[in-house]
This record gives structure tokens, sequence and C-alpha cells, in this order.
């Protein structure tokens, strides 16, 4: 199976190539974007399996993102990180379609589980619609 491809959208740089480095050890091909507006064109651009989104990013954060691919069927699946603490906010996260909402600081493990957890239930939503068509 070719090797999975991770899209990571973040302004901190120094999280996300600790991240790059941690995602690359366990076999991922691993892109990064420093900002929303990059990071939408990276989609486009390299067709991530899965993105891995911050919420607070100059140019354009994370929601402007999650509303763009809101429902658009061939978007990959988000996961959201954030120092944010606020419930309203993971709320409409979880209403525009992320599949995982993880504060920050998060413990490594925690993201690992969900990048596999959510790769996962992708892989398995598209074979279930391959079947069915």
């Amino acid at each position: 199976m070719a090797e999975k491809k991770i899209l990571l959208v973040d302004d901190d740089m120094e999280l996300s190539n600790g991240l790059r480095v941690v995602l690359e050890k366990q076999g991922y091909q691993v892109f990064q974007a420093r900002d929303g507006q990059q990071g939408k064109q990276m989609v486009y651009q390299h067709h991530p399996d899965l993105v891995i989104l911050d919420m607070m990013m100059p140019r354009m954060g994370g929601y402007p993102v999650l509303e763009h691919f809101k429902g658009k069927p061939d978007a990959p699946p988000i996961i959201m990180i954030t120092a944010n603490e606020g419930s309203r906010h993971k709320a409409y996260a979880e209403y525009l379609g992320v599949v995982d909402y993880i504060r920050k600081p998060f413990a490594m493990e925690r993201l690992l589980e969900s990048v596999v957890n959510s790769l996962a239930a992708d892989q398995k939503a598209k074979k279930k619609k391959a079947e069915g068509e």
C-alpha cells in the first residue's frame, strides 16, 4: 500500500516540524503549510489523505478552510488542533466536519491515535461508498 499523505497546516513552525518528524517516522509522507490559504492550495496540489489544521493562524485561520471544504465530496478528513478552550469553537468545528478536535498541548500518542483512527475511518467510508456504487 502506498504511504499515506498528511498535510500539516500550522504557523508554529517548531510544532509543525516536530510533528513532521514524528509522522515521517511512522511512515507518512508529510507536507507543511504556514496558513490556511497555503493549506487550501496544497490540498488541491497534493491531495492529502488527512489534514492536521491549526485554528488560529495569520492570513487565514482554520475555520475558513473548514468552511471551504464542508460538503465537498473529495475533501480529506481534517483533525483540528488548537490552544483554544472554548466549547463553542469545538462545536462549530464539529459542525464543519472535523474528524477530531485536539486541544494543545497534547500528548503525541493522542495525535498519532487520532491520525490512525481518522485514516482508517476514511478508508472504510471510501470502500463502503465504492461497494455501494
